[in-house]
């Protein structure tokens, strides 16, 4: 039987998705989905036509105006919007009238759903004007206005499907409610259902844990280093360098090293919280920055994340390791470190100078945290400034702008503010290493700067989830504040 376009007003019945379904609604098993795509979404991930399994898709002209007025510059949403315009050229390619009138089959082959069924509908296109009368009450004829007007017709000549658009913009979603028309967010670049459950990198060990897993323990020493192997039910849920812990004051501290069904290796932390320890004069002041000192200095580890609100010493742990591993154990060439230049306030303009004078007013925590480490240095103020020419002739500050084609070689790299990186630009970034190379990723994912990124969609999450169990991967989420009494409070009250 010959397939209907939407725009003659029939369709086949579709089978149920419930990815981008609230929980108030099930679709009937027989229910058909056509999604309406805002702009927004396919400037946010130009794949995500290719998102939504078996379902059908359709673009109002609107948003193929507004794709066109926002194809020209160098920006991320451009790029999007230039690679949504290849993706929809390959799909019209050779296709007569009559095929778009029926709706573009999408393809199945498309690889990046990460575990989603692949697609299978179709792409529908605005090829009429669909009679539509916008209430009264809705004033003027803006594009977030006439694409309501679209998806009220369809709704209208469509009663057997359910209807709904998708947009990032809440406001567009709340006048969409307003009308009567079924809005969500776009939730297929989600890496996690919600940050709360998002990997913390450390797990504490049940009260009973050795009556159940002390009776085949074995452990051995090699040199300094102190391991153990143990066995059962609690281990099959720990991850390749996962921190496991006792939360008492004298219990064990260990990290993960094998995991093999119900048997797993474990290694005893090293405690930086000893003085005798200190990294460059740092040493840890709680449970999880000692974690997170323990993967800034394993040679082992080559990616590292570390999560955590202001002030639980990211950077200043993470900068203490580097240097310590650049200047004196010289495992490193020098230090790299960039970050997002989104400002806080209103943007003060074009800054004048070289790539590392234009990045030094976004690098205050770098110049803050290297007063601190450089203040306990011997030789009054001569020799704090010798100390601090020394350090910034290996330490280079960079800009993510210029990262495209570059290749790192024996660097110590910081990413600082990763939160407000989208998960493909952290894929670019985190490639741009080379051997020898530990990158380490800082953030906290509830300062988020960058238009329709959130928690769950970050590249500091993505990163997260996706490196979670690799061998050489680390995680820790930091929680504890301590910058001073004054920070602390202010953050507990305001």
């Amino acid at each position: 039987m010959k397939r209907r376009s939407i725009s003659e007003g029939a369709g086949a019945g579709r089978s149920p998705d419930t990815h981008t379904q609230p929980l108030k609604h099930r679709p009937t098993p027989r229910e058909r989905r056509i999604f309406v795509l805002d702009t927004n979404v396919l400037m946010h991930d130009p794949t995500s036509i290719f998102r939504f399994e078996e379902h059908d898709i359709y673009l109002p002209m609107i948003v193929l105006e507004e794709l066109d007025a926002n194809k020209k510059g160098l920006s991320e949403s451009s790029r999007n919007v230039r690679q949504v315009s290849r993706f929809l050229d390959e799909l019209m390619r050779d296709a007569k009238k009559d095929a778009i009138d029926a709706g573009l089959p999408l393809p199945s082959g498309y690889s990046g759903n990460h575990g989603k069924k692949p697609s299978s509908g179709r792409l529908y296109f605005q090829t009429r004007q669909l009679a539509s009368a916008l209430p009264d009450y809705l004033p003027g004829h803006g594009s977030d206005n006439a694409i309501l007007s679209q998806v009220l017709a369809l709704q209208a000549l469509h009663t057997e499907a359910r209807v709904t658009l998708v947009s990032k913009d809440i406001n567009l979603r709340i006048k969409a409610a307003v009308v009567g028309v079924h809005a969500e967010d776009y939730y297929s670049d989600k890496t996690i259902e919600d940050a709360d459950v998002l990997y913390t990198g450390h797990a504490p060990l049940p009260a009973d844990f050795w009556e159940q897993h002390g009776k085949d323990m074995r452990s051995w020493k090699e040199g300094e280093r102190t391991f153990y192997t143990v066995s059962g039910p609690t281990v099959h849920e720990w991850q390749m360098n996962e921190f496991v812990h006792q939360e008492d004051a004298q219990g064990i501290e260990a990290i993960v090293l094998k995991v093999d069904g119900d048997t797993a290796t474990v290694e005893i932390t090293r405690d930086y919280r000893n003085d005798r320890h200190s990294i460059w004069g740092i040493a840890a002041r709680n449970r999880e920055q000692n974690f997170a000192l323990n993967l800034l200095m394993d040679p082992e580890i080559d990616f590292v994340s570390i999560l955590g609100p202001a002030g639980t010493g990211k950077t200043l742990l993470t900068l203490a390791a580097g240097l310590m591993q650049t200047i004196e154990s010289k495992r490193f060439v020098e230090i790299i470190m960039t970050r997002v230049t989104i400002p806080l306030g209103e943007d003060i303009g074009f800054l004048p100078g070289t790539e590392e004078e234009k990045m030094e007013p976004w690098m205050g925590a770098l110049m803050d945290n290297l007063e601190v480490l450089t203040q306990s240095q011997e030789g009054g103020n001569w020799g704090r400034a010798a100390t601090n020419d020394l350090l910034r002739n290996r330490i280079k500050i960079r800009s993510l702008n210029f990262m495209r084609g570059r290749t790192f070689l024996n660097r110590f790299i910081i990413l600082d503010e990763a939160q407000n990186l989208t998960p493909k630009q952290m894929k670019a970034l985190v490639t741009r290493a080379g051997p020898g190379t530990k990158l380490v990723c800082l953030g906290n994912i509830a300062q988020i700067d960058t238009p329709y990124l959130t928690e769950t969609t970050s590249g500091l999450t993505y990163v997260v989830n996706r490196f979670r169990g690799w061998d050489h991967a680390g995680h820790i989420t930091l929680v504890r504040g301590e910058r001073s009494r004054l920070a602390d409070h202010a953050s507990e009250i305001l």
